[in-house]
């Protein structure tokens, strides 16, 4: 079965929490400023945890290899969504140009991220950003909102990032808050690690 997912359907699946969400359904759409709409693809079900291992917290493997430059595959971890992000070249160029914008440009509030991402991309591979897709302020779910948009909760000079339409806060491209916005944080860098270039664990690192 294809469909043609939404930015606002996205929203709307990230804070479901029924069983249907429940079935570990990966769903990929273009992200940043490579597309300005969702991508049509099928949901993906080839890696479905029982719900007693997602209900106990288990960690989650994702395939990674599938995620074209400027897309975002979505994964459920402890019932939240959890975006895997691959960046393009001009998305990484762009963020150090944001920093004087941002709450926490290099991502020192520990709570927020493992050591390993408190960097200006917040991840252990700059190309790929594993992100709890859930708000700081009061938990709705943001939207991904491509570079240029004229979406008037962004601003003008919108590079590419996520808008969270319940109260307005916005975030760059690598879940960084911008100032001056209800979120008090950064977006939430899980507990990942590398198996292969290709895939991704969530929910343990090599310091568990």
């Amino acid at each position: 079965m294809s469909i043609t997912p939404t930015f606002d359907a996205l929203a709307a699946n990230a804070s479901d929490h029924d069983a249907e969400r429940r079935n570990m359904l990966l769903l990929t759409v273009a992200v940043g400023g490579v597309a300005t709409a969702a991508v049509a693809v099928p949901f993906v079900t080839s890696f479905a945890p029982s719900q007693r291992a997602l209900a106990s917290g288990a960690a989650v493997e994702a395939d990674i290899s599938d995620i074209l430059p400027g897309s975002m595959k979505i994964v459920e971890w402890r019932g939240k969504p959890v975006w895997l992000v691959r960046h393009t070249p001009e998305v990484l160029a762009d963020l150090p140009t944001l920093d004087s914008q941002l709450v926490d440009p290099q991502s020192k509030v520990t709570s927020q991220q493992p050591t390993y991402a408190q960097n200006s991309t917040r991840s252990i591979k700059p190309e790929f950003l594993v992100a709890i897709g859930i708000c700081t302020h009061l938990g709705c779910s943001p939207s991904a909102v491509p570079k240029g948009s004229a979406n008037p909760g962004v601003g003008d000079g919108w590079k590419g990032g996520f808008f969270c339409p319940c109260h307005g806060s916005t975030f760059d491209s690598a879940g960084r808050v911008f100032k001056n916005k209800p979120a008090p944080t950064n977006l939430e860098i899980p507990p990942h690690k590398y198996l292969s270039d290709g895939r991704v664990l969530i929910g343990e690192d090599s310091t568990a």
